[in-house]
Protein backbone atom coordinates (compact mmCIF):
# COMPACT_ATOMS: atom_id res chain seq x y z
CA UNK A 1 0.00 0.00 0.00
CA UNK A 2 1.36 3.40 -0.94
CA UNK A 3 1.17 6.49 1.22
CA UNK A 4 1.40 9.39 -1.25
CA UNK A 5 2.99 12.60 -0.02
CA UNK A 6 1.69 15.98 -1.22
CA UNK A 7 3.64 17.33 -4.20
CA UNK A 8 6.28 19.94 -3.38
CA UNK A 9 5.68 23.08 -5.38
CA UNK A 10 9.22 24.26 -4.61
CA UNK A 11 10.98 24.28 -7.97
CA UNK A 12 14.65 24.03 -7.02
CA UNK A 13 15.57 20.44 -6.11
CA UNK A 14 17.37 19.43 -2.90
CA UNK A 15 20.01 16.70 -3.25
CA UNK A 16 21.06 15.15 0.07
CA UNK A 17 24.22 13.06 0.52
CA UNK A 18 23.79 9.93 2.61
CA UNK A 19 26.44 8.72 5.04
CA UNK A 20 26.99 7.53 8.61
CA UNK A 21 24.55 10.08 10.00
CA UNK A 22 21.76 9.33 7.54
CA UNK A 23 21.86 5.81 6.09
CA UNK A 24 19.16 4.03 8.09
CA UNK A 25 15.71 3.62 6.52
CA UNK A 26 14.20 5.79 9.26
CA UNK A 27 16.68 8.60 8.72
CA UNK A 28 16.35 8.46 4.92
CA UNK A 29 12.58 8.79 5.26
CA UNK A 30 13.07 11.72 7.65
CA UNK A 31 15.30 13.45 5.11
CA UNK A 32 12.69 12.87 2.41
CA UNK A 33 9.94 14.34 4.55
CA UNK A 34 12.15 17.30 5.46
CA UNK A 35 12.62 18.19 1.80
CA UNK A 36 15.13 15.93 0.04
CA UNK A 37 14.11 15.32 -3.58
CA UNK A 38 17.08 13.13 -4.46
CA UNK A 39 19.81 11.20 -2.65
CA UNK A 40 23.56 11.07 -3.34
CA UNK A 41 25.51 7.92 -2.58
CA UNK A 42 29.20 8.81 -2.28
CA UNK A 43 31.32 5.94 -3.60
CA UNK A 44 34.47 7.47 -2.06
CA UNK A 45 33.55 6.19 1.39
CA UNK A 46 32.57 2.72 2.61
CA UNK A 47 32.27 -0.44 0.56
CA UNK A 48 29.79 -1.64 -2.01
CA UNK A 49 28.12 -4.08 0.37
CA UNK A 50 27.17 -1.21 2.64
CA UNK A 51 25.70 0.73 -0.27
CA UNK A 52 23.26 -2.08 -1.15
CA UNK A 53 21.20 -1.55 2.00
CA UNK A 54 21.11 2.21 1.42
CA UNK A 55 19.87 1.87 -2.16
CA UNK A 56 17.29 -0.71 -1.12
CA UNK A 57 16.05 1.62 1.63
CA UNK A 58 15.56 4.41 -0.92
CA UNK A 59 13.64 2.11 -3.25
CA UNK A 60 11.50 0.92 -0.34
CA UNK A 61 10.72 4.56 0.46
CA UNK A 62 9.80 5.10 -3.19
CA UNK A 63 7.32 2.22 -3.01
CA UNK A 64 5.97 3.39 0.35
CA UNK A 65 5.32 6.89 -0.97
CA UNK A 66 4.25 5.90 -4.46
CA UNK A 67 6.63 8.53 -5.86
CA UNK A 68 9.65 8.10 -8.16
CA UNK A 69 12.81 8.78 -6.13
CA UNK A 70 16.18 9.76 -7.54
CA UNK A 71 19.54 8.16 -6.65
CA UNK A 72 22.88 9.61 -7.75
CA UNK A 73 26.06 7.53 -7.36
CA UNK A 74 29.12 9.78 -7.16
CA UNK A 75 32.35 8.11 -8.33
CA UNK A 76 35.58 8.93 -6.49
CA UNK A 77 37.84 9.57 -9.47
CA UNK A 78 41.67 9.62 -9.39
CA UNK A 79 43.16 10.63 -6.04
CA UNK A 80 46.64 12.12 -6.24
CA UNK A 81 48.68 11.72 -3.06
CA UNK A 82 52.28 11.99 -1.91
CA UNK A 83 53.95 9.03 -0.25
CA UNK A 84 54.90 8.46 3.39
CA UNK A 85 57.46 10.08 5.67
CA UNK A 86 59.96 8.40 7.97
CA UNK A 87 58.43 10.12 11.00
CA UNK A 88 54.93 10.42 9.56
CA UNK A 89 55.12 14.20 9.34
CA UNK A 90 57.49 17.01 8.32
CA UNK A 91 57.48 20.80 8.33
CA UNK A 92 58.19 22.54 5.02
CA UNK A 93 59.59 26.05 5.35
CA UNK A 94 58.64 28.80 2.93
CA UNK A 95 61.46 29.34 0.44
CA UNK A 96 63.08 25.94 0.85
CA UNK A 97 63.82 23.45 -1.91
CA UNK A 98 61.69 20.27 -1.92
CA UNK A 99 61.91 17.26 -4.23
CA UNK A 100 59.16 14.88 -5.35
CA UNK A 101 60.50 11.71 -6.94
CA UNK A 102 59.64 8.14 -7.96
CA UNK A 103 61.55 6.44 -5.13
CA UNK A 104 59.30 4.44 -2.74
CA UNK A 105 61.62 5.19 0.20
CA UNK A 106 59.96 7.08 3.10
CA UNK A 107 60.47 10.83 2.77
CA UNK A 108 61.86 13.59 4.96
CA UNK A 109 61.91 17.39 4.97
CA UNK A 110 63.91 17.37 1.71
CA UNK A 111 61.98 14.87 -0.45
CA UNK A 112 59.01 12.51 -0.71
CA UNK A 113 57.66 9.93 -3.14
CA UNK A 114 55.15 11.01 -5.76
CA UNK A 115 53.64 7.73 -7.05
CA UNK A 116 51.99 9.17 -10.14
CA UNK A 117 54.05 8.83 -13.33
CA UNK A 118 51.52 10.92 -15.29
CA UNK A 119 52.42 14.04 -13.32
CA UNK A 120 56.10 13.70 -14.28
CA UNK A 121 55.05 13.35 -17.93
CA UNK A 122 52.85 16.47 -17.95
CA UNK A 123 54.41 18.89 -15.47
CA UNK A 124 56.01 22.12 -16.68
CA UNK A 125 58.36 24.64 -15.08
CA UNK A 126 56.41 27.30 -13.20
CA UNK A 127 53.42 25.05 -12.52
CA UNK A 128 52.03 24.94 -8.99
CA UNK A 129 51.69 21.87 -6.81
CA UNK A 130 49.07 22.21 -4.08
CA UNK A 131 49.33 19.93 -1.06
CA UNK A 132 46.78 19.09 1.64
CA UNK A 133 43.78 20.83 0.04
CA UNK A 134 45.88 23.81 -0.96
CA UNK A 135 47.32 24.55 2.47
CA UNK A 136 50.86 24.22 1.07
CA UNK A 137 51.97 25.61 -2.30
CA UNK A 138 55.04 24.51 -4.28
CA UNK A 139 56.35 26.03 -7.52
CA UNK A 140 58.02 23.68 -10.01
CA UNK A 141 61.54 24.48 -11.16
CA UNK A 142 63.52 21.81 -12.96
CA UNK A 143 62.19 18.30 -13.59
CA UNK A 144 62.81 15.10 -15.49
CA UNK A 145 61.06 11.73 -15.86
CA UNK A 146 61.74 10.72 -12.25
CA UNK A 147 62.21 13.91 -10.29
CA UNK A 148 60.53 17.28 -9.72
CA UNK A 149 62.46 20.01 -7.91
CA UNK A 150 60.19 22.66 -6.46
CA UNK A 151 60.38 25.74 -4.24
CA UNK A 152 58.01 26.00 -1.28
CA UNK A 153 55.96 29.20 -1.67
CA UNK A 154 53.61 28.51 1.24
CA UNK A 155 54.98 26.19 3.91
CA UNK A 156 53.52 24.26 6.80
CA UNK A 157 53.11 20.72 8.15
CA UNK A 158 52.82 17.84 5.68
CA UNK A 159 52.01 14.28 6.72
CA UNK A 160 51.68 10.83 5.14
CA UNK A 161 49.50 10.37 2.04
CA UNK A 162 48.22 13.92 1.85
CA UNK A 163 46.41 14.93 -1.31
CA UNK A 164 48.04 16.72 -4.21
CA UNK A 165 46.43 19.04 -6.77
CA UNK A 166 48.02 20.11 -10.06
CA UNK A 167 45.88 23.00 -11.30
CA UNK A 168 48.04 24.46 -14.05
CA UNK A 169 48.37 21.52 -16.48
CA UNK A 170 46.03 18.98 -18.05
CA UNK A 171 47.07 15.61 -16.63
CA UNK A 172 47.06 12.54 -18.90
CA UNK A 173 44.89 10.68 -16.42
CA UNK A 174 41.68 8.83 -17.25
CA UNK A 175 38.71 10.08 -15.26
CA UNK A 176 37.82 6.47 -14.39
CA UNK A 177 40.09 4.41 -12.15
CA UNK A 178 39.78 0.65 -11.63
CA UNK A 179 37.84 1.38 -8.45
CA UNK A 180 35.52 3.68 -10.40
CA UNK A 181 34.85 1.03 -13.04
CA UNK A 182 33.95 -1.46 -10.32
CA UNK A 183 31.76 1.08 -8.52
CA UNK A 184 30.07 2.10 -11.78
CA UNK A 185 29.23 -1.51 -12.64
CA UNK A 186 27.88 -1.98 -9.12
CA UNK A 187 25.77 1.19 -9.29
CA UNK A 188 24.28 0.22 -12.66
CA UNK A 189 23.50 -3.27 -11.35
CA UNK A 190 21.72 -1.73 -8.35
CA UNK A 191 19.65 0.52 -10.62
CA UNK A 192 20.82 4.01 -9.69
CA UNK A 193 19.53 6.86 -11.85
CA UNK A 194 22.55 9.14 -12.22
CA UNK A 195 26.30 8.52 -12.31
CA UNK A 196 28.49 11.50 -11.32
CA UNK A 197 31.95 11.46 -12.91
CA UNK A 198 34.84 13.13 -11.06
CA UNK A 199 38.09 14.58 -12.45
CA UNK A 200 36.58 15.68 -15.77
CA UNK A 201 39.17 17.76 -17.65
CA UNK A 202 37.96 17.46 -21.25
CA UNK A 203 34.90 16.14 -23.14
CA UNK A 204 36.78 12.95 -24.07
CA UNK A 205 36.82 12.00 -20.37
CA UNK A 206 33.09 11.34 -20.58
CA UNK A 207 33.25 8.83 -23.42
CA UNK A 208 34.30 5.73 -21.49
CA UNK A 209 31.79 6.36 -18.72
CA UNK A 210 29.05 6.83 -21.31
CA UNK A 211 30.01 3.54 -22.96
CA UNK A 212 30.06 1.62 -19.66
CA UNK A 213 26.73 3.09 -18.55
CA UNK A 214 25.14 1.92 -21.79
CA UNK A 215 22.07 4.12 -21.45
CA UNK A 216 21.09 2.58 -18.09
CA UNK A 217 21.62 5.83 -16.15
CA UNK A 218 22.17 9.51 -16.84
CA UNK A 219 25.73 10.91 -16.75
CA UNK A 220 26.59 13.97 -14.67
CA UNK A 221 29.94 15.75 -15.14
CA UNK A 222 31.52 17.27 -12.04
CA UNK A 223 33.27 20.53 -12.89
CA UNK A 224 36.10 20.62 -10.36
CA UNK A 225 39.24 21.08 -12.49
CA UNK A 226 40.36 24.42 -14.00
CA UNK A 227 41.11 22.59 -17.26
CA UNK A 228 37.39 21.79 -17.57
CA UNK A 229 36.54 25.49 -17.66
CA UNK A 230 38.56 25.91 -20.86
CA UNK A 231 36.30 23.40 -22.66
CA UNK A 232 33.14 23.93 -20.64
CA UNK A 233 30.58 24.08 -23.45
CA UNK A 234 31.96 20.94 -25.09
CA UNK A 235 31.81 19.07 -21.78
CA UNK A 236 28.26 20.23 -21.05
CA UNK A 237 27.13 19.14 -24.51
CA UNK A 238 28.53 15.64 -23.90
CA UNK A 239 26.79 14.96 -20.58
CA UNK A 240 23.24 14.78 -19.22
CA UNK A 241 23.83 17.06 -16.25
CA UNK A 242 26.50 19.14 -14.51
CA UNK A 243 27.71 19.65 -10.94
CA UNK A 244 29.53 22.79 -9.81
CA UNK A 245 31.99 21.11 -7.41
CA UNK A 246 33.03 24.28 -5.62
CA UNK A 247 35.21 22.62 -3.00
CA UNK A 248 37.77 21.26 -5.46
CA UNK A 249 37.51 24.32 -7.70
CA UNK A 250 38.28 26.44 -4.64
CA UNK A 251 41.43 24.42 -3.95
CA UNK A 252 42.86 24.70 -7.45
CA UNK A 253 41.74 28.28 -8.07
CA UNK A 254 41.82 31.42 -5.92
CA UNK A 255 38.53 31.41 -3.95
CA UNK A 256 37.45 34.75 -5.39
CA UNK A 257 37.32 33.17 -8.85
CA UNK A 258 34.80 30.51 -7.85
CA UNK A 259 31.59 32.66 -7.64
CA UNK A 260 31.94 34.05 -11.19
CA UNK A 261 32.73 30.55 -12.47
CA UNK A 262 29.71 29.17 -10.65
CA UNK A 263 27.49 31.67 -12.45
CA UNK A 264 29.13 30.85 -15.77
CA UNK A 265 28.70 27.08 -15.34
CA UNK A 266 25.05 27.53 -14.33
CA UNK A 267 24.43 29.83 -17.30
CA UNK A 268 26.05 27.50 -19.84
CA UNK A 269 24.24 24.46 -18.44
CA UNK A 270 20.88 26.20 -18.53
CA UNK A 271 21.42 27.55 -22.02
CA UNK A 272 22.29 24.07 -23.29
CA UNK A 273 19.37 22.49 -21.44
CA UNK A 274 21.29 20.39 -18.90
CA UNK A 275 20.26 20.26 -15.24
CA UNK A 276 22.93 21.85 -13.04
CA UNK A 277 23.66 21.11 -9.37
CA UNK A 278 25.48 23.60 -7.13
CA UNK A 279 27.41 21.71 -4.46
CA UNK A 280 29.90 21.80 -1.59
CA UNK A 281 30.02 23.77 1.68
CA UNK A 282 26.56 25.26 1.20
CA UNK A 283 25.55 24.95 4.85
CA UNK A 284 28.95 23.86 6.19
CA UNK A 285 28.42 25.19 9.71
CA UNK A 286 25.40 22.88 10.12
CA UNK A 287 27.80 19.94 10.38
CA UNK A 288 28.11 20.98 14.03
CA UNK A 289 25.49 23.70 14.52
CA UNK A 290 21.67 23.42 14.36
CA UNK A 291 21.48 26.66 12.36
CA UNK A 292 23.51 28.07 9.46
CA UNK A 293 25.31 31.38 9.19
CA UNK A 294 23.57 34.22 7.38
CA UNK A 295 26.33 34.13 4.76
CA UNK A 296 25.60 30.46 4.03
CA UNK A 297 21.90 31.17 3.63
CA UNK A 298 22.75 33.97 1.22
CA UNK A 299 25.05 31.63 -0.71
CA UNK A 300 22.29 29.05 -1.14
CA UNK A 301 19.82 31.77 -2.13
CA UNK A 302 22.23 33.08 -4.78
CA UNK A 303 22.37 29.66 -6.44
CA UNK A 304 18.58 29.56 -6.49
CA UNK A 305 18.29 33.07 -7.92
CA UNK A 306 20.78 32.05 -10.62
CA UNK A 307 18.35 29.30 -11.63
CA UNK A 308 20.28 26.20 -10.54
CA UNK A 309 18.22 23.04 -10.90
CA UNK A 310 19.43 21.57 -7.61
CA UNK A 311 21.35 22.50 -4.48
CA UNK A 312 23.33 19.83 -2.68
CA UNK A 313 24.24 18.96 0.89
CA UNK A 314 27.46 17.01 1.45
CA UNK A 315 28.84 16.35 4.94
CA UNK A 316 25.95 18.34 6.43
CA UNK A 317 23.53 15.48 5.74
CA UNK A 318 26.05 12.62 5.46
CA UNK A 319 28.09 12.95 8.64
CA UNK A 320 26.91 16.03 10.51
CA UNK A 321 25.09 16.29 13.81
CA UNK A 322 21.99 17.88 12.21
CA UNK A 323 21.24 16.05 8.91
CA UNK A 324 17.45 16.41 8.96
CA UNK A 325 17.66 20.02 10.06
CA UNK A 326 20.11 20.74 7.21
CA UNK A 327 17.66 19.40 4.64
CA UNK A 328 14.79 21.29 6.25
CA UNK A 329 16.84 24.49 6.07
CA UNK A 330 17.60 23.95 2.37
CA UNK A 331 13.90 23.39 1.81
CA UNK A 332 12.99 26.54 3.75
CA UNK A 333 15.51 28.70 1.86
CA UNK A 334 14.19 27.41 -1.45
CA UNK A 335 10.61 28.15 -0.53
CA UNK A 336 11.46 31.64 0.77
CA UNK A 337 13.44 32.62 -2.34
CA UNK A 338 10.75 31.36 -4.69
CA UNK A 339 8.11 33.40 -2.84
CA UNK A 340 10.11 36.54 -3.61
CA UNK A 341 8.20 38.51 -6.29
CA UNK A 342 11.55 39.23 -7.98
CA UNK A 343 12.53 35.56 -8.22
CA UNK A 344 10.87 35.04 -11.60
CA UNK A 345 12.68 38.03 -13.11
CA UNK A 346 16.08 37.05 -11.72
CA UNK A 347 16.05 33.46 -12.99
CA UNK A 348 15.34 34.76 -16.49
CA UNK A 349 18.57 36.78 -16.62
CA UNK A 350 19.92 33.75 -18.49
CA UNK A 351 18.61 33.86 -22.06
CA UNK A 352 17.59 30.38 -23.25
CA UNK A 353 16.82 30.76 -26.93
CA UNK A 354 14.91 27.80 -28.40
CA UNK A 355 16.48 25.59 -31.02
CA UNK A 356 14.64 25.61 -34.39
CA UNK A 357 12.50 22.58 -33.51
CA UNK A 358 8.78 22.11 -32.93
CA UNK A 359 9.40 20.80 -29.42
CA UNK A 360 11.47 23.86 -28.40
CA UNK A 361 8.94 26.24 -29.96
CA UNK A 362 6.11 24.60 -28.02
CA UNK A 363 8.13 24.65 -24.77
CA UNK A 364 8.70 28.39 -25.11
CA UNK A 365 5.05 28.90 -26.04
CA UNK A 366 3.94 26.94 -22.95
CA UNK A 367 5.95 29.26 -20.70
CA UNK A 368 4.47 32.36 -22.33
CA UNK A 369 0.90 31.03 -22.32
CA UNK A 370 1.22 30.05 -18.67
CA UNK A 371 1.97 33.68 -17.82
CA UNK A 372 -0.49 35.32 -20.24
CA UNK A 373 -3.52 33.08 -19.69
CA UNK A 374 -2.90 32.28 -16.05
CA UNK A 375 -2.85 28.47 -16.05
CA UNK A 376 -2.39 26.37 -12.90
CA UNK A 377 0.12 23.87 -14.29
CA UNK A 378 1.79 22.45 -17.38
CA UNK A 379 1.15 18.74 -17.96
CA UNK A 380 3.72 17.07 -20.19
CA UNK A 381 3.66 13.55 -21.66
CA UNK A 382 7.12 12.13 -22.35
CA UNK A 383 8.90 8.81 -22.77
CA UNK A 384 12.55 9.89 -22.80
CA UNK A 385 12.23 13.06 -20.70
CA UNK A 386 13.46 15.36 -23.48
CA UNK A 387 10.21 17.38 -23.62
CA UNK A 388 10.34 17.90 -19.85
CA UNK A 389 13.93 19.15 -20.09
CA UNK A 390 12.99 21.60 -22.81
CA UNK A 391 10.10 23.00 -20.77
CA UNK A 392 12.13 23.18 -17.55
CA UNK A 393 14.88 25.07 -19.41
CA UNK A 394 12.36 27.87 -19.94
CA UNK A 395 11.75 28.12 -16.17
CA UNK A 396 7.93 28.50 -16.40
CA UNK A 397 6.12 30.26 -13.59
CA UNK A 398 3.80 27.30 -12.87
CA UNK A 399 4.45 23.68 -11.79
CA UNK A 400 5.44 21.14 -14.44
CA UNK A 401 3.85 17.69 -14.05
CA UNK A 402 5.49 15.03 -16.20
CA UNK A 403 3.51 11.89 -17.05
CA UNK A 404 5.66 9.03 -18.29
CA UNK A 405 5.27 5.26 -18.72
CA UNK A 406 9.03 4.90 -18.21
CA UNK A 407 10.05 4.58 -14.53
CA UNK A 408 13.72 5.22 -15.38
CA UNK A 409 12.73 8.54 -16.95
CA UNK A 410 10.56 9.48 -13.98
CA UNK A 411 13.43 8.81 -11.57
CA UNK A 412 16.02 10.75 -13.57
CA UNK A 413 13.80 13.83 -13.63
CA UNK A 414 14.30 14.25 -9.87
CA UNK A 415 17.21 16.64 -10.54
CA UNK A 416 15.27 18.78 -13.01
CA UNK A 417 14.01 22.21 -11.96
CA UNK A 418 10.30 22.51 -11.23
CA UNK A 419 9.45 18.98 -12.33
CA UNK A 420 6.97 16.63 -10.62
CA UNK A 421 7.21 13.26 -12.33
CA UNK A 422 4.46 10.63 -12.23
CA UNK A 423 4.94 7.08 -13.45
CA UNK A 424 1.73 6.08 -15.21
CA UNK A 425 0.35 4.14 -18.15
CA UNK A 426 0.62 5.73 -21.58
CA UNK A 427 -2.40 7.06 -23.45
CA UNK A 428 -3.85 5.82 -26.75
CA UNK A 429 -5.82 8.78 -28.08
CA UNK A 430 -6.10 12.56 -28.00
CA UNK A 431 -9.27 12.37 -25.90
CA UNK A 432 -7.61 10.09 -23.36
CA UNK A 433 -4.61 12.43 -23.26
CA UNK A 434 -6.76 15.40 -22.26
CA UNK A 435 -8.89 13.45 -19.79
CA UNK A 436 -5.87 11.94 -18.07
CA UNK A 437 -4.08 15.28 -17.83
CA UNK A 438 -7.12 16.81 -16.12
CA UNK A 439 -7.48 13.83 -13.81
CA UNK A 440 -3.82 13.77 -12.79
CA UNK A 441 -3.75 17.52 -12.19
CA UNK A 442 -6.66 17.14 -9.75
CA UNK A 443 -5.42 13.96 -8.15
CA UNK A 444 -1.95 15.36 -7.39
CA UNK A 445 -3.12 18.78 -6.28
CA UNK A 446 -1.73 20.67 -9.27
CA UNK A 447 -5.08 22.19 -10.18
CA UNK A 448 -8.64 22.50 -8.93
CA UNK A 449 -11.99 22.64 -10.67
CA UNK A 450 -12.21 25.64 -12.96
CA UNK A 451 -8.45 26.02 -13.44
CA UNK A 452 -6.84 25.97 -16.85
CA UNK A 453 -3.90 23.67 -17.60
CA UNK A 454 -1.56 23.32 -20.56
CA UNK A 455 -1.10 19.84 -22.03
CA UNK A 456 1.92 18.96 -24.20
CA UNK A 457 2.36 15.65 -26.00
CA UNK A 458 3.48 14.03 -29.21
CA UNK A 459 1.18 12.54 -31.82
CA UNK A 460 1.37 9.73 -32.79
CA UNK A 461 1.63 8.57 -29.19
CA UNK A 462 4.51 6.37 -27.96
CA UNK A 463 6.90 8.02 -30.42
CA UNK A 464 9.90 9.53 -28.58
CA UNK A 465 10.89 13.00 -29.74
CA UNK A 466 7.59 13.75 -31.48
CA UNK A 467 6.23 16.55 -29.28
CA UNK A 468 3.92 18.51 -31.56
CA UNK A 469 0.72 19.23 -29.59
CA UNK A 470 -0.02 22.05 -27.15
CA UNK A 471 -3.56 22.19 -25.79
CA UNK A 472 -5.07 24.52 -23.19
CA UNK A 473 -8.01 22.96 -21.32
CA UNK A 474 -10.12 23.76 -18.30
CA UNK A 475 -10.36 21.28 -15.41
CA UNK A 476 -13.86 20.28 -14.35
CA UNK A 477 -14.92 19.06 -10.94
CA UNK A 478 -16.01 15.50 -11.71
CA UNK A 479 -12.77 14.26 -13.34
CA UNK A 480 -12.13 11.72 -10.58
CA UNK A 481 -15.63 10.28 -10.37
CA UNK A 482 -15.59 6.55 -10.95
CA UNK A 483 -11.83 6.53 -11.39
CA UNK A 484 -9.94 4.01 -9.29
CA UNK A 485 -6.58 3.94 -11.16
Amino acid sequence: MTHPVPPRLRKVRVLATLGPASSTPERIEALGRAGADAFRVNMSHGDQAGKVAVIQAIRALEKHWGRPTTILADLQGPKLRVGRFTDGRVILATGQRFVLDRSPEPGDAARVELPHREIFDAIEPGARLLLDDGKLVLRVGEHDADRIVATVEVGGPLSDRKGLNVPDVVLPLAALTEKDRSDLAFAIHEGVDWIALSFVQRPEDLMEARRLIGGKAALLAKIEKPAAIDRLEEIVEQCDGVMVARGDLGVELPPQRVPPLQKRIVEVSRRLGRPVVVATQMLESMITSPSPTRAEVSDVATAIYDGADAIMLSAESAAGAWPVESVAMMNAIGEAVERDPMHGDRIHFTVTRPDPTTADALAEAAKNIATTVGVAAIICYTTSGSTARRIARERPSVPLMVLTPNMATARRLGLLWGTYAVHTRDVESFEEMVAKARRMALRHGMAKAGDRIIVLAGVPFRTPGSTNVLHVVRVVGDELKGYAG
